[in-house]
């Protein structure tokens, strides 16, 4: 397995150019996403703003992947089809997670939204997701052990009384969706260190109930497996000498 690319300066242009159709798309996302609409409607949408934007999703036929979007409610962890027939509805969460492919070169994002009024126990939730990923991207830089930003996601997650899905991580991303190195979301090793021109889909993934998880029988779908809630976020980020730049977000 060959180790983490170091982009080039005109390699990171086109992810910032990508990585802006993929932050446009997820903040209109975030707005078409309430009560009432389906999911297929959000996969459309999402297909159509990427390609008149002159890109092409990224997981679309990924692995025979059949949507744009991975939409995934509740106790859906990842990977959710996009359906006419799943509807959102008041007091649902929904993880959106979309990626965009733009002139050779993969970034990949998903939000965390709350439909209409959600319960006390999904707002937080949705902040310690929150917190969890600004606290990651803060210590990002170059320098930093992968071993210590995976233990600074799971420190966060288990003092807030969640469970890590440790079957579930993120990773490299750029030429290709997923590349070296696996980011996990516990401390499990000190290497490799991260250097300046990585680009890392950073993805906190954790439950409120035991963390392990099983998938559907639409072979894609993944649930925690006592149905406990879910929460998925994520951001791709360019490691700097003193720190990272995210490429996902909105402005």
């Amino acid at each position: 397995m060959a180790g983490p690319t170091i982009k080039t300066q005109e390699e990171i242009a086109i992810m910032r150019e990508g990585g802006k159709i993929l932050a446009n798309c997820l903040k209109e996302l975030k707005k078409l996403a309430v009560a009432g609409i389906s999911t297929l409607q959000l996969d459309q949408f999402a297909e159509n703003f990427i390609r008149k934007a002159g890109a092409e999703p990224s997981f679309k036929g990924y692995h025979g992947f059949p949507a744009t979007l991975c939409t995934s409610i509740d106790e859906q962890v990842v990977h959710g089809i996009p359906s006419k027939t799943q509807i959102l509805k008041n007091g649902d969460i929904i993880k959106i997670d979309c990626g965009v492919f733009y002139k050779g070169f993969h970034t990949d994002a998903t939000i965390l939204v709350g439909i209409g009024e959600i319960s006390q126990e999904k707002k937080k939730l949705i902040s310690v997701a929150e917190e969890t990923l600004g606290q990651a991207i803060d210590m990002i830089k170059d320098g930093v052990y992968l071993g210590d930003l995976s233990g600074t996601i799971e420190k966060n997650i288990v003092k807030n009384g969640y469970s890590v899905v440790r079957d579930l991580t993120g990773h490299g991303v750029g030429r290709k969706l997923h590349e070296p190195p696996v980011v996990t979301n516990y401390r499990d090793q000190k290497y490799p260190i991260l250097k300046a021109g990585m680009t890392l889909a950073i993805e906190p993934i954790f439950a409120t109930g035991s963390g392990k998880i099983k998938t559907l029988q639409d072979n894609w779908t993944i649930v925690t497996a006592d149905n406990s809630l879910a929460a998925q976020i994520e951001h791709t980020v360019l490691v700097t000498e003193d720190g990272c730049e995210i490429l996902t977000q909105a402005k």
